[in-house]
């Protein structure tokens, strides 16, 4: 009865995919824009290619808040049919001195299900305090303004590691930065490196049966990337520099539409982006992209790290003991929508529910607490040293010599893979 019950709700899921969209591929391409106080939304262009490659299950649910997401409803019966979840280089932005005084504009760029029928695209923006910025049009999905992809041929590509069928199990493009027609074997090597070690960490090890890593050939007119802070600048496949908002080591990219131009035709839920450089650096953005270097010796945890940032929203638990007075991304009245760090304003929908009985809060750091990833509510995190909390001392968040994600992080991870891949 149990089995005849899962296919039963299996074939409900498919049946209400195929009734409310087609097998293809909305690209709705943003342009957000504004400053620390003002933010607005406009849509660039809308674009479509053959197959959904994306998920088919949970279609009207996000594991994760995110500071940002977009909402399509049916026009006719403003039912919800899709929704998902994200954040952006620009939400960051407006949180810096420079937002203050100077209007910006960034790229970004979400792929949905194409609707069979008229939808309501609904985009909210939210800042550090839970303002939020809307924008709403309709999309007809027979609007001939919709560009059509599907004659574009597809960049060379390679499964480096195969889990399934792409419709089934979540697709993770690695993108070449900074590697020139002649240096794509080594892209390769440094591909495989990638897939190789985000899949040796729980729990990415346990479900890598529900992983697809494709590397794709994306090459580079220069080889190596922008370092501004040596006035070096160079033509890249995605154009990523370092010295993100002043900051040495921030490496990203403004280029997001090149991005997605590299992937069309590929099937694509996740970017990581591999930059070939040995300068020590990168990014991870949820639900946009991981971006970080290659060939510095601290590789392999960065890449794992960032990724952890991009694919399950995971929040930075290493602090300054200089930043209280002058970092803007948190505010302490407010709930971070991180998962793994917490102001303690709504700690019950975080991990309360995972600390042991006995285990103060603030939780004091001791050696066998640090050895044994013991959870508790340890003060520092997201950058500042004082008001905001993770949840052990060490783990793939904070250190690059952390053997592991901590427990927390780890749940964290596994809501994002089971939500997309039952």
């Amino acid at each position: 009865m149990m089995a005849a019950a899962l296919i039963a709700t299996l074939t409900a899921t498919a049946q209400d995919f195929d009734t409310t969209f087609e097998d293809a591929t909305l690209r709705l391409d943003y342009t957000f824009m504004g400053n620390a106080t003002e933010q607005s939304v406009a849509i660039a262009e809308l674009s479509s290619t053959p197959n959904w490659w994306g998920r088919r299950i949970n279609l009207t649910s996000v594991p994760l808040k995110g500071n940002g997401d977009l909402t399509l409803f049916d026009a006719e019966s403003n039912e919800v049919i899709y929704k998902t979840s994200f954040s952006s280089l620009f939400q960051e932005w407006i949180t810096t001195e420079e937002a203050t005084r100077v209007t910006r504009s960034f790229e970004f760029t979400i792929l949905a299900p194409m609707p069979r029928h008229n939808a309501i695209a609904k985009l909210v923006l939210r800042d550090n305090t839970g303002k939020e910025s809307t924008h709403t049009f309709t999309i007809d999905p027979r609007d001939v303004l919709i560009r059509d992809n599907s004659k574009i041929e597809p960049q060379p590509h390679t499964y480096i590691h195969k889990g399934g069928d792409s419709k089934e199990c979540i697709d993770v493009v690695i993108l070449a930065e900074g590697y020139t027609s002649n240096e794509m074997e080594l892209f390769m090597e440094d591909a495989k490196i990638t897939a190789e070690e985000i899949l040796s960490y729980e729990p990415f090890k346990s479900h890598s049966d529900k992983f697809n890593f494709i590397a794709v050939a994306s090459p580079s007119v220069d080889s190596n990337v922008s370092v501004p802070q040596q006035e070096a600048w160079r033509s890249t496949a995605v154009s990523s520099n370092f010295m993100t908002f002043y900051m040495a080591r921030y490496l990203t990219s403004s280029s997001v539409y090149d991005m997605y131009d590299l992937v069309t035709n590929i099937p694509c839920e996740h970017l990581v982006i591999l930059a070939n450089t040995d300068t020590y650096g990168g990014g991870g953005i949820y639900n946009s992209y991981t971006l970080t270097t290659a060939h510095h010796k601290d590789f392999r945890p960065v890449v794992v790290h960032e990724f952890g940032h991009s694919f399950a929203g995971l929040g930075d638990e290493y602090f300054y003991d200089n930043a209280d007075d002058n970092d803007n991304m948190h505010s302490l009245k407010h709930e971070p929508w991180e998962p793994n760090i917490t102001t303690m304003v709504d700690f019950n929908s975080k991990w309360a529910d995972m600390i042991a009985e006995g285990i103060e809060i603030p939780t004091t750091v001791t050696p066998e607490r640090t050895a044994n990833y013991v959870v508790g509510a340890y003060e520092g995190g997201g950058y500042l040293s004082k008001g905001i909390f993770r949840p052990t001392d060490v783990c793939r968040m904070r250190n690059n010599t952390a053997e592991r994600f901590c427990p927390v992080c780890e749940r964290a991870i596994k809501r994002v893979i089971l939500h997309q891949a039952e």
